[in-house]
C-alpha cells in the first residue's frame, strides 16, 4: 500500500487509527528450531497491524543472545517496533547500562522496565539495582547522554502495574505507589499483569487516576484456552482463576472445545475492559499466534473507533454469542 502523501489522505489515516492500542508479548526462542516457528508466528501477528511487540527476557540477561536474535529479526525482518524488557535483579548498573546502550545502538526505542524475578536466597549485591524504579531512572540516564545522537527524541519506557495484589507487597496501596514513584521517575506507559476480573482493572485505574497518575495502563490478557497454562499463571502470580471458566475447560471434550470455550470467555473479559476505556490491550501470546488471532477474529478492535457499531458478540452470524460463563472477582515489579 502506497504511504499518503496529501493532507486528505493523511487525515483519512489519522481517522482510521483510532482503534484501542494492540500488541503482543513474545518469548526468545531457546533453539534454532524453535526459532523457525517463532518467525512464523510473528509473520502471522504481523498482519493485524500491532503497535508493537514486546520481547521478553531472563533474570540476570541470561538469555542475551537469544533476546537480541529476536529483537535484531523484528527490526530487520518486520515492519514492527520492538519494546525489549530489560530486568533489573540479577545484573550490575554497569552490565545494565551496557545492555540499554546495545538496544539504543540497534535502533530499539521502547523498554519495559522491570524488576525481574528475584530467585529464592539470592543476596543483593552493592551495585545491583533491586527495584524498576531505579531502573526507569537509569534508562533516562543513559537517553539524555544520547540526546544528539537520538535527535532529541525520546526513549518510551514502560513498566508494570498490577491490578490484583503483587504477591510479595503487603497491600494494594503499596503497589500503587509503586506504579506512581515509577511514573515520576520517567515511565510513559504501563502493562498489567493478568487479571481475570474486569472490576479489579477498573479499580486499579479508578484509585490512580484518584492519585494522580496520569500514564496509560494498558491491560494485558492471556487467551484463556489452556487450563494448565492458567494454572501455571495462577501460581506464579498469584491471581486467583475463575472456577467457572476452569470447570469448563477442564471438562471439555477435546481441544477445539477448550479454544472455543477459552476465546469466548477472554472476548468478553476484553470487551468489558475496552468498554471501561482501557486504551488498548497486550495480549500475552506464549509464541503460538493461532488463539490470539481468534481472539482478534471475534473482538473487532475497529468497533471502539465507532460508537454506533453493534457490540462484537451480539453481531454477525459468526460471531460469538456472549459467554455463559460470568468473570470472577502481576513480570516482577
Amino acid at each position: 500500500m502506497t504511504a499518503p502523501t496529501t493532507l486528505p489522505e493523511l487525515e483519512r489515516t489519522v481517522a482510521s487509527r483510532r482503534r484501542p492500542a494492540l500488541s503482543y508479548e513474545l518469548f526468545p526462542a531457546r533453539t534454532d528450531t524453535t526459532f523457525e516457528r517463532l518467525r512464523d508466528t510473528i509473520a502471522q501477528l504481523e498482519t493485524t497491524a500491532p503497535d508493537y511487540v514486546s520481547v521478553t527476557s531472563r533474570t540476570g540477561q541470561r538469555n542475551l543472545a537469544r533476546v537480541l536474535e529476536l529483537t535484531d529479526h523484528v527490526l530487520r525482518e518486520t515492519d514492527l517496533r520492538p519494546l525489549v524488557h530489560v530486568t533489573s535483579i540479577g545484573s550490575s548498573r554497569a552490565e545494565l547500562r551496557t545492555v540499554v546502550e546495545a538496544l539504543l545502538d540497534r535502533g530499539v526505542r521502547g523498554i519495559l522496565a522491570l524488576r525481574g524475578d528475584q530467585e529464592e536466597g539470592h543476596d543483593l549485591e552493592d551495585d545491583e539495582i533491586p527495584f524498576a524504579r531505579p531502573l526507569v531512572d537509569l534508562i533516562r540516564e543513559v537517553e539524555r547522554e544520547r540526546t544528539a545522537a537520538l535527535a532529541g527524541g525520546r526513549v518510551s519506557v514502560g513498566v508494570a502495574a498490577y491490578p490484583h495484589r503483587h504477591p510479595e507487597s503487603p497491600t494494594s496501596q503499596h503497589d500503587l505507589e509503586v506504579l506512581l514513584s515509577k511514573e515520576r521517575a520517567g515511565a510513559d506507559f504501563a502493562i498489567t499483569q493478568v487479571f481475570f476480573d474486569p472490576a479489579e482493572y477498573c479499580a486499579l485505574i479508578a484509585k490512580a487516576r484518584d492519585a494522580g497518575l496520569r500514564m496509560p495502563v494498558i491491560p494485558g490478557f492471556v487467551p484463556a484456552t489452556n487450563p494448565r497454562r492458567l494454572e501455571r499463571l495462577g501460581e506464579l502470580s498469584g491471581v486467583p482463576l475463575p472456577r467457572d471458566l476452569m470447570h469448563s475447560l477442564e471438562t471439555a471434550r477435546d481441544e477445539s472445545e477448550q479454544r472455543r470455550i477459552g476465546v469466548r470467555w477472554t472476548v468478553d473479559l476484553i470487551t468489558r475492559v475496552l468498554d471501561a476505556g482501557a486504551p488498548g490491550l497486550h495480549l500475552f501470546t506464549f509464541n503460538r499466534h493461532a488463539e490470539s488471532l481468534d481472539v482478534l477474529e471475534f473482538l473487532d478492535l475497529d468497533r471502539w473507533s465507532d460508537p454506533t457499531a453493534p457490540s462484537p458478540t451480539t453481531s454477525g452470524p459468526t460471531a460469538p454469542g456472549p459467554t455463559t460463563i460470568d468473570p470472577t472477582t502481576g513480570d516482577a515489579r
